[in-house]
């Protein structure tokens, strides 16, 4: 092959080089276009190149390329997790639309119109998941969904877009997403009409950065976490976890009601530096029966300064009555540290005088009572918590988020507090 190679003039050496077909692997390259396929859901871990995979897809589309379509797509939608995510990472990221290798006069991309035009007139249009109504009345020939796992509204915005594929011969729709077991997931890989292709991490290392594949697929590859993120693996409940994400999923909120109580709890790790745990930082609220999570703020191998900031930043921007830190290990510095950045806020000390499990119990019983509601996704807490069983998380590492979410609760609904003061968030 490489004598063969070396024997071609070097013009199609370069148009080889931008070929897709001739670069992609096969789980990049869609299934054939004379099949009767609607759905093509691409199901990867992070950095596998579902986002090329979309981008080509598109552009083929849009310019008729026979390889991927029997006629050019005049109308196409974009839909990702917000309409930043569309813009960064399916149009101008380095792997999106406006990233690809020149074959022609590239689209001209109008920001403010949310508009992706092709000099023979195809046309891409930017939506936001959050807003599903927005999908209402639209029409295309095709579609590229985005990250479907991490939408806010994920049935609505897909069953919204279903209704807008109404134009040509055959619409088609691509799916590009890292799973996690969300019912839309569960019902797209159950479907037998929708054609799934599989890539992992390591499939795309020659377009990684070394550090990358030394410290996230060298820490992370076998866990629990690292089959999902990294292998494109739908990672199902723990048969033994306290929660379960169809409970966690029927007692989701869009939105608070009015809150009498909110407070931002924190559960500092012991240690600083790049082996550290992480801080864990999630602020919930309570309307005197129930209890609302809001926000997961956790941060991973940060300086005391930092988690301390990004715990403070949070209390205030929910004008939250306290921060409940525990402060079981290092505890004395983490109630100073605060105390440096803002003398005026409100701590309220916790120790830990039983085991995670113990304490956690407690709170996924409030949970299976429907006393507690998430709002909005809370995607790396969920994760951890449907992972947590008796010995804990299956990948050894501690349970930050979770813990800090048992003392929010915990604080909330099981220990008696202030008179509340009602906030509207």
């Amino acid at each position: 092959m490489p004598a063969f190679l070396a024997s071609l003039p070097a013009p199609l050496l370069t148009v080889l080089s931008h070929d897709w077909l001739h670069l992609a692997r096969a789980d990049q390259l869609p299934p054939c276009p004379l099949a009767p396929w609607t759905t093509w859901a691409v199901i990867g871990g992070r950095g596998c190149g579902k986002t090329r995979t979309g981008a080509e897809w598109v552009s083929a589309l849009a310019l008729g390329d026979p390889a991927f379509t029997a006629e050019a797509v005049g109308r196409i939608a974009l839909v990702g997790e917000t309409y930043a995510d569309v813009r960064d990472v399916m149009i101008e990221g380095p792997s999106g639309l406006l990233g690809l290798p020149a074959r022609g006069p590239r689209p001209r991309w109008s920001p403010t119109r949310r508009r992706l035009e092709w000099e023979n007139g195809a046309v891409a249009l930017a939506f936001s998941a959050e807003e599903p109504d927005s999908l209402r009345g639209p029409q295309f020939g095709a579609a590229w969904s985005d990250e479907i796992a991490k939408w806010r509204h994920p049935e609505a915005a897909y069953d919204m877009l279903q209704f807008g594929l109404r134009l040509g011969r055959r619409p088609r729709h691509l799916v590009t997403t890292t799973p996690r077991p969300i019912p839309l997931i569960r019902r797209l890989l159950g479907d037998p009409g929708v054609v799934v292709s599989r890539a992992r991490t390591a499939d795309n290392a020659r377009n990684l950065a070394p550090a990358f594949l030394e410290a996230v697929v060298g820490r992370y590859a076998g866990t629990r976490l690292g089959r999902q993120e990294l292998d494109g693996a739908l990672i199902e409940d723990r048969a033994d976890a306290l929660w379960s994400r169809d409970g966690i999923e029927a007692g989701r909120r869009a939105r608070a009601p009015e809150l009498g109580r909110i407070v931002v709890a924190v559960d500092p790790p012991a240690s600083s530096g790049p082996r550290a745990d992480a801080c864990g930082i999630v602020a919930a609220g309570s309307d005197g029966a129930r209890a609302f999570v809001l926000a997961d703020a956790t941060l991973r191998r940060a300086t005391p300064q930092a988690w301390a900031s990004a715990a403070l930043a949070l209390y205030h921007r929910l004008q939250a009555d306290s921060l409940v830190v525990e402060v079981n290990q290092g505890g004395e510095m983490a109630t100073a540290v605060l105390a440096e950045i803002d003398p005026g806020v409100p701590v309220t000390a916790v120790r830990a005088t039983r085991g995670k499990y113990l304490r956690a119990e407690p709170v996924s019983v409030l949970y299976a009572q429907g006393r507690v509601h998430h709002v909005g996704p809370l995607p790396a807490l969920e994760d951890e918590m449907c992972d947590f069983g008796p010995d804990g998380l299956t990948s050894g590492a501690s349970p930050d988020r979770l813990d800090a979410l048992v003392w929010a609760i915990t604080h909330l609904l099981l220990r008696p507090g202030p008179e509340p003061r009602i906030r509207r968030l």
